[in-house]
């Protein structure tokens, strides 16, 4: 069993939303990172994908992108990224997704012997006040929450987290996000959000003991990233 992640997929909502007008290297994007996919993973691997799956606007819209995915091998595990706006009620979500699919939200799952939680996140504010702080703060707890699960499930064994948005600041600096993930002994952290230009910025490598791997779709050149063989015995 091999455990990939991808994030950031942008599939079309029904909207048929052409990515390319985000540069010529998105145009066929899903068809790269099918055929990579169908390569690559089998049914008993586990793929990760850490937010922005579609843009839909409504869950119904979303269905056909669900679908698209399901019908790729593996048990997939998803997390709402920052543009996910279809993905609502999560009792919702969670009875629309096809077979093998499940959907991450202030809980964990056990696969495998290991356990994955995480929540998306939201931009560090660094001692600024006002709406991000707030939405920060309460991304912090959601987070909290989905540690505290995990080690419910799997008191001693390993842990991966999902984040969307960057776990630590520039250069790898610690956050309050990071700080919680060596807290409860995570393993590894996957996350996307960051295109473009902000690729250059973002953060692969371990810290404190946390290994941190960066996943956006267009950063792996379409390509799935398989993770190392998981590591941590608990906080």
């Amino acid at each position: 069993m091999n455990i990939f992640a991808i994030g950031d997929l942008h599939l079309p909502g029904g909207d048929d939303k052409p990515m390319n007008v985000f540069g010529a290297h998105w145009e066929g994007h899903w068809d790269k990172i099918r055929a990579d996919w169908r390569e690559r993973v089998t049914e008993e691997d586990i793929v990760l994908i850490p937010g922005d799956i579609s843009w839909a606007m409504r869950l119904e819209d979303a269905v056909p992108d669900l679908e698209q995915i399901g019908e790729l091998p593996g048990r997939k595990i998803l997390l709402r990224g920052n543009h996910d706006y279809w993905w609502g009620a999560i009792s919702r979500v969670r009875d629309i997704l096809p077979r093998d699919m499940y959907a991450l939200q202030n809980d964990a799952l056990l696969l495998e012997g290991i356990a994955f939680c995480g929540s998306r996140g939201w931009t560090c504010p660094q001692g600024e006040t006002g709406e991000d702080a707030r939405l920060y703060a309460r991304e912090l707890l959601r987070l909290r929450i989905s540690l505290e699960r995990a080690r419910q499930i799997q008191p001693q064994g390993p842990l991966i987290a999902l984040t969307h948005y960057p776990p630590l600041a520039e250069g790898g600096a610690q956050t309050p996000v990071s700080d919680m993930m060596e807290e409860f002994g995570v393993g590894d952290v996957v996350y996307g959000h960051l295109h473009g230009a902000s690729i250059r910025g973002a953060f692969a490598g371990e810290v404190n003991g946390v290994r941190y791997h960066f996943v956006s779709c267009d950063g792996l050149g379409f390509r799935l990233y398989q993770l190392p063989a998981p590591v941590g015995t608990g906080a």
